[in-house]
């Protein structure tokens, strides 16, 4: 049965919104409930905080190739239903876990097939023409910022009843959206455009060594890796570097993560169709970058709670450069090989997600330890702003190599 488009556009975009408030949950509470489990401080609590993202990270990326050839194989309804399935279940774990280890092997379980995001892509890229895409992609930004207004909302909400609540509230959200993707999601992936399970193909390695050989794919998947490493900044140390900086309180990081999923949802649903149209897919990321470099640099310096706050809205406006880029990719690929693409792209996401943590929480650790020789609780953003430096230049830099030579 062909699905009906604004329904499935719909399904999507709940999944991602219910995804991300799944997620959006747990955050506010990640550094009380590490500290509870191990009873450590706020340093180790940021590092153990590192090491469980890397290890889901891992698993995506290991396994983020595998999930889109089988979409491309088997069909977009069962991967998701099936995605959503397993995260219910490992909210559940997370809610019970007593020690960390039970942690961390619920965020490796969770990894492997975390294949909400790249999936919903790919229903996207079967259901859109290539020049509305970039549009489109930008509702799943919209759907995760959604989600971040009200994940971290709830949870900072739910953290003041137990640590482990909003781990239960998040495995009810993930059950019930399966049970509607269930009752009225259709295939998005016709037969014609279905194809053979390589596993050539599937292999992390072998499909980035495959898709970096093609010089037109390499500067944008580059440039989307670079600035997937430098906003997970964002995610990767937001509650310890509000606790660190402004002594916020779970409820405000809540509040603070809720109005940055509000402003980028906003920019997704109200700029990136204007700004594209605009600015064309290449200029939009330049547009893009550019304001995070500024963000990032300004977020480092900010010593006050309510500038910060101030800034968070600015973010709204870079939101364009990560849906242009999925669309510059997806338009120079076959519709038979969409998913193997959001599959890659969730690749280069979990690369991002496994160099990142470490990296990041590293600095925050150096930085904010006790005896540190300079105190500097917005170290990280600093080296943010530095990695949009090397991913604006080098977009630049492809920009130039694809233009056609003049006569």
């Amino acid at each position: 049965m062909t699905p009906n488009p604004r329904l499935a556009l719909t399904f999507v975009f709940l999944t991602v919104a219910l995804d991300a408030i799944g997620i959006g949950l747990i955050f506010p509470v990640m550094p009380d409930l590490i500290r509870e489990v191990t009873g450590g401080s706020l340093s180790d609590a940021a590092l153990w905080g590192g090491v469980l993202a890397t290890s889901y990270a891992v698993m995506q990326f290991l396994f983020g190739p595998v999930i889109g050839s089988l979409s491309d194989r088997f069909g977009r309804r069962p991967v998701l239903l099936v995605s959503l399935a397993v995260m219910s279940v490992d909210y559940l774990v997370l809610a019970l876990a007593p020690t960390i280890w039970l942690l961390l092997a619920a965020r490796i379980v969770s990894g492997i097939t975390a294949a909400t995001y790249s999936t919903a892509a790919a229903v996207i890229a079967d259901l859109t023409p290539p020049d509305e895409r970039g549009r489109r992609f930008g509702l799943i930004g919209a759907g995760f910022g959604v989600g971040f207004v009200l994940g971290p909302l709830i949870g900072g909400l739910l953290a003041g009843i137990d640590t482990r609540a909003p781990f239960w509230a998040a495995a009810g959200l993930a059950a019930g959206n399966m049970m509607f993707g269930l009752l009225t999601f259709r295939e998005s992936l016709v037969p014609a455009n279905r194809r053979p399970f390589r596993l050539w193909s599937s292999n992390p390695l072998g499909a980035l060594i495959a898709a970096l050989r093609q010089p037109n794919l390499r500067p944008a998947m580059l440039t989307f890796l670079i600035l997937g490493i430098a906003m997970n900044v964002y995610p990767v140390i937001w509650p310890y570097f509000g606790t660190a900086r402004f002594g916020w309180s779970a409820q405000m990081v809540g509040l603070s993560l809720a109005l940055y999923g509000l402003c980028f949802a906003a920019g997704q649903m109200l700029l990136v169709g204007p700004l594209l149209r605009r600015l064309g897919e290449r200029r939009a990321v330049l547009f893009g970058l550019s304001v995070n470099f500024v963000t990032l640099a300004a977020m480092a310096l900010v010593t006050s709670g309510t500038l910060a706050l101030i800034l968070i809205p600015l973010t709204a406006l870079s939101g364009v450069a990560s849906p242009a880029l999925q669309s510059i990719l997806s338009r120079q690929t076959p519709a038979d090989a969409q998913g193997a693409l959001q599959g890659l792209m969730a690749s280069l996401t979990a690369i991002a997600m496994i160099v990142a943590p470490p990296l990041i929480t590293g600095t925050f650790a150096i930085f904010t330890a006790p005896g540190a020789p300079l105190h500097a609780p917005g170290a990280p953003f600093l080296l943010a702003a530095a990695l949009m430096v090397a991913a604006i230049l080098l977009h630049v830099a492809g920009t130039r190599a694809a233009a056609p030579a003049l006569p």
